[in-house]
């Protein structure tokens, strides 16, 4: 039985992917910080031999080495390593408290790299598959989120190099590049103090559900594609910031002034 290991599973695409495998047959290896939601979650599927889950901070490396280790132990395999833990913040970056960059750095780039180096022993006897779930922010500028658009940046950028140095020991890479969705990860939102953000979320288009997106994420899998560009806005948009920068720069301004002040 195949084995996948999702972080940020207790909530939002998280715990919608974790559903989508889990019907699949997929055994499941969940981590969350949120311990009451993964309690919770966990009691809800049906086949508890087929769940490990662990309440930990994804930038804590030890709870990492211990969650791969207990994942061997209990399942003997890892077939797809899922990075879909994230945070992100609302603020001007000029006003905000550069601790705020830390975290989303720390969270949304360094714990995937460091997750994914330390399940590679796995990955590798498996040929299996890492899959990131990265953003459209990290391909196009949005006012408001510097330090999430960079860290997106940064986590595709890495992964694309992983994925060439793979390439001889069979291990896939899945870049997934959703936009809107209606998760926690926006209600979570930073503000330019670290506290939560205090004004509502800017978007573009109507947001789609997080079990749209798994389901696309799992197809996307099932067929070992290397990225996956979901939604028809995005892609227009990206391809606008490059063959018509100022066009898109004067768009997303108006779209997001709020998130300038």
């Amino acid at each position: 039985m195949k084995v996948v290991l999702i972080t940020g599973a207790a909530a939002g695409l998280g715990r919608a992917m974790a559903m989508r495998w889990f019907k699949a047959g997929f055994s499941l290896v969940l981590a969350d910080l949120d311990e009451a939601r993964l309690e919770q979650f966990e009691c809800e599927l049906d086949d508890p031999d087929r769940v490990l889950t662990r309440s930990l901070d994804v930038t804590d490396q030890p709870a990492i080495t211990d969650l791969l280790e207990s994942t061997r132990e209990r399942f003997g395999r890892l077939d797809i390593l899922v990075n879909n833990a994230g945070i992100t913040h609302r603020s001007p970056a000029h006003r905000t408290d550069p601790a705020v960059f830390r975290k989303v750095m720390a969270v949304d780039w360094q714990a995937p790299v460091e997750l994914t180096l330390a399940a590679l022993p796995l990955l590798r006897e498996s040929k299996g598959q890492i899959v990131n779930i990265g953003s459209m922010a990290g391909w196009m500028p949005l006012p408001g989120r510097a330090a999430y658009g960079a860290a997106k940046s940064a986590l595709t950028q890495f992964f694309e190099v992983l994925r060439m140095e793979l390439r001889d020991d069979g291990v896939d890479v899945l870049m997934a590049y959703p936009s809107f969705l209606k998760t926690n990860i926006e209600a979570n939102a930073l503000g330019h103090d670290g506290q939560p953000a205090r004004h509502a979320q800017s978007h573009i288009g109507k947001r789609k559900d997080a079990d749209w997106m798994a389901e696309r994420i799992l197809r996307a899998a099932e067929e070992r594609r290397p990225w996956l560009y979901p939604d028809r806005l995005s892609r227009i948009g990206s391809l606008l910031w490059r063959i018509a920068p100022s066009l898109y720069l004067k768009l997303i301004h108006r779209k997001f002034e709020r998130d300038l002040r």
